[in-house]
């Protein structure tokens, strides 16, 4: 036997009879057949692809909830994927399912995901006409962008980690995690930020998840493991004490007006880029010259802008608008 089909002995042997597997003929198909490999399972080669992948490495320059801040401690959408990937993959091994699986789908989740956050993305979803989701923008980033060739179960899992329903136990956790990592680390964040106070959040909430970041992530987690895998979620309370925080969080933090007064100008810098590459689809590089090809301009001009970082955004606005000093 090869260490891969060791692996996947082992994968049946110890996991829960509701993982998904990598020998599962379903969730493993590509969109091209590969030779597998000896020592790594399919969903193993899908997280290293992923790791690798210039897409993965921007998100370090995105925005989470805070544009561009000033401070080594503000989560960026990459410190974000990381909390999500270690929630989930916590919840994962204690339900005794694929831990392989729901890191892939973790740290892919987000690497389609526009420059400035949600404002980026709203900008993007109004001017382009085929419409824009960072969640199918991730999966899109994966397999023309990138062309990473993942497996189903990880393509489908990132797809459905913001309102679906995967097709895995796996996907299903993801979608959670997303939600108990940006929660309760854009709390942090807000109180850093002097938009919150710990004194400010609901005091429903607190008495049922407790007062802390870890204390909330730790009762969060334990309701799901508590809850099996048979269905992945929570108890009623604990749901209950969840979305009264989540609520909470869109009105005084994600729609807050001292935390958006900036979102205004980087719409209008999106929109300006969308417009010039639409005039000027020669400036882009030559991989989105044959998505012009092979979809249209519209779809080209997207991919582009939504893969940039906040910073190359930035730079790029001020080398086409902003004249140099005469050195």
């Amino acid at each position: 036997m090869t260490i891969r089909e060791q692996l996947e002995q082992h994968e049946k042997n110890f996991l829960a009879p509701q993982a998904c597997k990598s020998t599962d003929k379903g969730a493993v198909i590509r969109l091209k057949p590969e030779t597998p490999c000896p020592y790594r399972t399919e969903f193993q080669r899908d997280r290293d692809r992923i790791l690798h992948c210039s897409a993965f490495r921007r998100l370090k320059h995105k925005t989470q909830v805070f544009l561009s801040p000033v401070g080594d401690h503000y989560r960026t959408r990459l410190t974000h994927t990381l909390e999500v990937s270690q929630v989930a993959r916590t919840i994962s091994r204690a339900l005794f399912l694929n831990e392989d699986l729901t890191e892939a789908i973790a740290l892919g989740h987000d690497m389609g995901h526009s420059p400035f956050g949600h404002a980026g993305e709203a900008v993007l979803n109004k001017i382009c006409p085929h419409g824009y989701k960072h969640y199918e923008q991730s999966v899109r980033a994966a397999d023309v962008i990138e062309q990473l060739n993942l497996t189903y179960a990880v393509r489908d899992g990132i797809l459905c980690h913001t309102n679906r329903i995967a097709s895995t136990p796996e996907g299903n956790i993801v979608r959670f995690a997303d939600r108990i990592a940006y929660i309760n680390h854009d709390i942090e964040d807000a109180i850093r930020a002097g938009v919150l106070t710990p004194e400010s959040l609901p005091a429903e909430a607190v008495s049922v998840l407790g007062d802390t970041k870890s204390e909330r992530i730790t009762t969060l987690v334990s309701a799901i493991v508590e809850h099996g895998a048979d269905e992945i979620g929570m108890n009623p309370e604990i749901q209950a004490a969840f979305d009264l925080l989540h609520d909470f969080m869109y009105a005084n933090v994600y729609l807050n007006e001292t935390c958006k007064r900036e979102e205004k100008k980087a719409e209008n810098l999106i929109a300006f880029l969308y417009q010039y590459f639409r005039k000027f689809p020669e400036k882009m590089p030559e991989q989105y010259q044959q998505i012009i090809s092979a979809s249209d301009i519209d779809r080209a001009v997207c991919d582009y802008i939504s893969g940039m970082s906040d910073s190359y955004a930035v730079n790029l606005y001020s080398e086409l608008c902003i004249p140099e000093f005469w050195k």
